[in-house]
């Protein structure tokens, strides 16, 4: 579901940009406008989502609604003739994404048992990039060899959408859950509790330094790597996710979560304190290489790090929480980010990024334990 999902998302995300600004014309800023009016709806949707999920007696309604939306809104991208229509589009889109994730977080915990949760999310996060690796490619493809219009492509984008849909509704089967009764729900699902806001804190300000990839993408291109070529190395960042994912979540299972967090996040500061005193291409492709190894580490293993650490009852809050925390640091990051870069340069740009990372490592490190018990 996941693999089909990202595949015909990224066949028309790396495109949507280029659409924006030679079809309609749109300005920098208008861009800018479209991806954050998208991401905060998704952000605050998800803690609603979460929250709500927890009532309900199933979770999967919820899932199959989030990404049916999304399925049905993202290829009509193929038919806008406005910045206007794109946003409505975009925004129909991550509201989409907002139903859904916390809820299909907490499905799959409630699916798996405790001592493989580390692998089940970073198995869940290997699909996710392997369809953002293929979805680009094919549209690459088509785009080269079937002397399509643009519009096409979109169109052509809703086919793997459409197959992810039917492997949720035929294929997942949600396991039975005993709703905890609204009068009796803080006695008998108890609170999040002070360890998860503890890693929730230290979470976000990882994430106000955790600015959007494509600055990486320019800084590369200042590098020297060839326009031409870009695609290919944002495939290669999502092929070393899709790799490391698993073994990663897998090791976080016999070794703990936090020393996986503690050293993904290590990685990224020095993926961007390097990034920022790079001076050849060959250190920009090493670089985005070890960035991906970052996202392995830590992606799927924060996510069972969240499970482990809340009452089953209220895991679907608890991935609303992480998520909101997740949407709203990255905005003002790369606000602040860009911000730096324009102001005193790209060097000090990546400095900012690298550190607050080593911060964040530093108060995760200090925080809860790496393993909580198994609920």
């Amino acid at each position: 579901m996941s693999f089909f999902t990202d595949v015909s998302s990224e066949m028309i995300y790396p495109l949507l940009p280029v659409f924006l600004s030679v079809v309609l014309h749109a300005s920098a800023s208008a861009i800018g406008v479209v991806e954050g009016a998208a991401e905060s709806t998704a952000a605050l949707l998800k803690l609603v989502s979460g929250w709500w999920s927890d009532r309900a007696r199933e979770r999967k309604p919820l899932v199959v609604a989030g990404y049916a939306l999304a399925s049905l809104a993202r290829p009509l991208v193929a038919i806008a003739q406005s910045v206007g229509q794109v946003v409505a589009i975009r925004v129909s889109d991550r509201v989409g994404k907002g139903i859904r994730t916390s809820p299909r977080d907490a499905l799959i915990a409630d699916s798996v048992d405790p001592s493989i949760r580390g692998r089940a999310y970073g198995f869940h996060r290997a699909s996710d990039h392997a369809g953002a690796v293929i979805g680009p490619l094919a549209a690459f493809a088509i785009l080269r060899w079937g002397t399509v219009p643009l519009r096409h492509v979109f169109w052509m984008a809703a086919i793997p959408g459409v197959i992810a849909v039917l492997v949720l509704i035929v294929a997942v089967k949600e396991v039975p859950r005993t709703i905890v009764p609204a009068a009796t729900r803080r006695e008998n699902g108890g609170p999040l509790g002070a360890r998860f806001w503890a890693f929730l804190g230290v979470v976000f300000l990882f994430t106000l330094g955790n600015s959007t990839d494509a600055f990486l993408l320019l800084r590369a291109s200042q590098l020297g790597v060839n326009e031409a070529l870009v695609p290919i190395l944002w495939a290669m960042l999502h092929v070393v996710k899709s790799t490391s994912s698993t073994p990663a979540g897998a090791l976080s299972d016999r070794v703990g979560r936090k020393p996986l967090i503690v050293t993904g996040w290590l990685v990224y500061g020095a993926v961007y304190l390097l990034f920022g005193r790079a001076t050849a291409a060959w250190q920009a492709w090493a670089l985005f290489a070890a960035y991906g190894l970052y996202f392995g580490l830590t992606e799927g293993v924060e996510k069972a790090y969240v499970a482990d650490l809340v009452p089953a009852a209220r895991r679907g809050a608890a991935f609303g929480w992480y998520n909101l925390a997740l949407g709203l640091g990255a905005f003002p990051a790369s606000l602040i980010f860009g911000a730096i870069w324009d102001r005193v340069g790209a060097t000090a740009a990546f400095t900012f990024g690298g550190l607050r990372a080593l911060a964040a490592a530093a108060g995760s490190a200090m925080s809860a334990p790496g393993r909580a018990a198994a609920r």
